[in-house]
């Protein structure tokens, strides 16, 4: 009996045209490689899927139905490799007067946060041009060349 030759085309989910654009944001990368954006795409989706289904187990330990950040970070915390590297990234809980989280109090919208110099927000690459910098950016001043 022949052999019958299966081969399956992976195709992500992630956009790959985005996936490239952030890689690319890094100054040490010139050029990404087909396959190499390949890896990165489906390894990005992969790690998403395990990082939701890990905070929906804890939500559901906690009878919530919504994945709220403090179920995302014990999940992160339980996971030994991810805690290493991003619970670094995650906003600080919020403390109250008397040391405990306070569950009210909300942090300030991204767009109001500091950003360090020389950086730029993630929300500026993708997001669409404001309207005063579109007005900056196209009141071109025309020399007049006088009556015609």
């Amino acid at each position: 009996m022949a052999e019958e030759d299966t081969t399956s085309t992976i195709r992500p989910d992630f956009p790959t045209g985005r996936v490239k654009k952030i890689m690319k944001l890094d100054r040490d990368i010139n050029k990404v490689n087909s396959e190499a954006l390949l890896l990165v795409t489906c390894s990005t989706q992969l790690f998403l899927e395990f990082l939701a289904g890990r905070s929906a187990q804890v939500a559901a330990e906690k009878k919530r139905k919504t994945v709220k950040l403090d179920q995302m970070r014990i999940a992160i915390k339980r996971h030994r490799p991810t805690s290493d590297f991003l619970l670094d990234s995650l906003p600080a809980p919020a403390q109250s007067a008397n040391g405990e989280p306070a569950n009210k109090v909300r942090s300030r919208p991204v767009a109001e946060k500091p950003v360090p110099a020389g950086t730029r927000r993630i929300d500026d690459f993708f997001g669409k041009p404001r309207a005063d910098n579109f007005r900056t950016a196209c009141s071109l001043k025309l020399p007049s060349k006088g009556p015609l």
